[in-house]
């Protein structure tokens, strides 16, 4: 197997996200950060274990992006909401983090809700398309059998390092690889990456210390789970 091999099998596409620069549009077809305003009728703010409001971290609309995640094909609108204090990895969906999926059918209303003490700031997202996103070595994604490829070419001088040939995102971004600062886990099987927020000093979001908010789905039951890690 020859790195042109190596890369097709590994390289994902992704959209990437840059907060800010332009005048919103103020569009339901606008994607936010710090900002939801979709909500069906009968919803509100979503409240965490401890019975305060969770913070609007982010509003994708689906359709306008030029890259979604094959789990997301059936969804028009994600919203996401998180605690002050992000909680455990891989906590049950609710206590401090919750995502809202909306399909095509689902009747979406406007609603201004903000939680005052939320530290996030609220900015209109300019989406772009990445057509190659690839893992980090060590322990991003890459599979065994293509790692085992990669090592033969790199002990037969053909490879000098794997970023040789592979490029990777830290930004905001849906689809491709996860921004693992330490070496990477695996959520479980059937968890497949769709998306990630990325610390970033224009919406005042650190994740401990210059980490990423990582979020699997699950091919089968469509469960949800978060996982951080940082520096």
């Amino acid at each position: 197997m020859d790195i042109q091999d190596i890369k097709r099998e590994l390289a994902k596409p992704a959209t990437t996200f840059e907060a800010g620069g332009f005048r919103p549009a103020n569009t339901i077809e606008e994607s936010w950060l710090g900002r939801v305003f979709l909500y069906r009728p009968d919803e509100e703010l979503p409240l965490g274990a401890d019975g305060q409001p969770l913070l609007p971290l982010a509003q994708f609309y689906l359709p306008a992006l030029p890259c979604v995640s094959p789990q997301l094909a059936k969804s028009r609108v994600l919203t996401v909401f998180i605690a002050k204090s992000f909680g455990e990895v891989f906590a049950p969906m609710g206590d401090s983090w919750l995502i809202r999926e909306y399909g095509y059918d689902d009747e979406l209303v406007r609603k201004d809700l903000t939680v005052p003490a939320s530290f996030i700031k609220a900015f209109p997202l300019k989406a772009e398309k990445l057509e190659e996103d690839y893992p980090l070595w060590d322990g991003g994604g890459v599979p065994l059998h293509l790692d085992r490829e990669i090592c033969a070419l790199m002990k037969s001088g053909d490879l000098d390092s794997y970023y040789d040939f592979t490029t990777h995102s830290y930004k905001h971004k849906i689809g491709g690889y996860p921004s693992f600062c330490q070496p990477g886990v695996d959520p479980g099987e059937d968890f497949e990456f769709v998306f990630q927020v990325s610390s970033d000093p224009k919406i005042n979001l650190n994740v401990v210390h210059s980490g990423s908010l990582m979020f699997w789905k699950h091919r089968v039951t469509g469960e949800w789970t978060i996982y951080y890690d940082f520096y």
